[in-house]
């Protein structure tokens, strides 16, 4: 099998692609072929696709740190718990928030901006020792969160802007997360290989984000320079607003491009939970459409993927584990020690791996100890 060592090698040969920023992204645009100098090398790409389905067995994160900082109690401000990524780590957070032996109290902004205030407000009246934010963009909403800073109340984060690791330029410490142009990456190189290099893709994402207009730039890159790949259109659909759109969209594409569409690519799995109720309905109109997910791994995506109910792969974030490293990086926080900075490596969730890690239980839980060995750092 391909080693993870390989992946990276695969990727940084690919990735001279996808160096220009992240740019807002218009609702529809039409695919042009690339320059032949900017052609995909389709081996090492089917090598990078091979090596992020292996499984997950093998522990390379952190394996020492400062033990439990005792009673602290933490607030937990999330974007929205009808997001599937974002309740699997907070589900996470309170696994590892009971083993460390904290106190935690979840907001929940549920997708709207006087939502996240409210949240944030929230929980400065709670007066934390520390506080953790799942989902929210942190570039837009820094303002909001500069008063933690000025209290001295550590923050970390998930998911919280288009680069993983260490930050520096703002009140948050860490973003817990992959390489998000991986993720994203590995998500259109798959649609690739799968059809032959011959996809007709339709990208759905959410512009309100940094992270989602980051990742969604990477895979455009990887389907504009497959030759014989169309790039049928990008809509917008905000994540907060995907039940009430997505079934209108889903149908207005089937009759826009037919045969043609027979790739849907998404920044999150989300935007499938109310595609494929539609595409189900529109009986052969669908012609055999593939949908993947750069994210997060929802319990939804591994049924449909188990069940080939039109998803094909997701590329899954380990939600679980990523709770449990957030509250070991705000626990060095808290002990006056830096974050570790690391970064889980990238897994595509398909129907040829999902018996492993988890995946029969409908999540990305690497079967590597990681519990146990948090719970060696922090002496508990």
């Amino acid at each position: 099998m391909h080693s993870r060592l390989g992946l990276t090698a695969a990727l940084l040969v690919l990735c001279g692609l996808c160096m220009r920023p992240a740019c807002a992204q218009n609702t529809q645009q039409t695919a042009k072929r690339a320059p032949a100098d900017t052609q995909l090398d389709l081996a090492a790409m089917q090598r990078a696709v091979d090596s992020a389905s292996e499984p997950a067995s093998r522990w390379n994160g952190p394996k020492s740190g400062p033990a439990a900082v005792p009673g602290a109690t933490i607030a937990i401000i999330s974007e929205d718990l009808r997001n599937g990524g974002v309740l699997g780590v907070a589900k996470g957070i309170k696994e590892a928030a009971n083993a460390i032996g904290w106190n935690t109290r979840v907001y929940d902004a549920r997708g709207t901006a006087a939502g996240r205030s409210k949240a944030v407000a929230a929980a400065l009246a709670l007066q934390p020792d520390g506080a953790i934010l799942v989902g929210v963009d942190a570039g837009d909403m820094k303002p909001d969160l500069l008063p933690f800073a000025a209290r001295k109340i550590p923050l970390v984060g998930w998911h919280v802007g288009p680069v993983a690791g260490a930050m520096t330029n703002g009140p948050v410490a860490m973003n817990v997360s992959t390489n998000p142009l991986d993720v994203a990456r590995i998500t259109a190189m798959a649609a690739v290989i799968q059809s032959g290099a011959r996809a007709g893709v339709v990208v759905f994402t959410d512009g309100n984000f940094q992270i989602a207009r980051a990742k969604t730039d990477a895979m455009l890159d990887v389907i504009r320079a497959c030759r014989d790949c169309r790039l049928l259109a990008v809509r917008d659909v905000a994540i907060s607003k995907s039940a009430e759109q997505m079934p209108a969209v889903t149908d207005e594409l089937l009759v826009q491009y037919g045969k043609r569409w027979s790739y849907a690519l998404a920044i999150n799995d989300i935007y499938f939970d109310y595609a494929a109720p539609t595409l189900t309905r529109a009986g052969d109109r669908n012609q055999g459409l593939s949908m993947l997910s750069a994210g997060d791994g929802s319990a939804a995506a591994f049924l449909r993927i188990q069940a080939g109910t039109f998803q094909t792969g997701t590329v899954a974030e380990p939600l679980n584990l990523q709770g449990w490293q957030l509250v070991d990086e705000l626990n060095r926080l808290l002990a006056h020690q830096p974050v570790t900075g690391y970064v889980s490596p990238v897994h595509l969730v398909t129907a040829a791996n999902i018996r492993f890690d988890g995946g029969l239980q409908g999540q990305f839980d690497p079967d590597n100890g990681y519990r146990n060995v948090y719970r060696g750092i922090w002496k508990r």
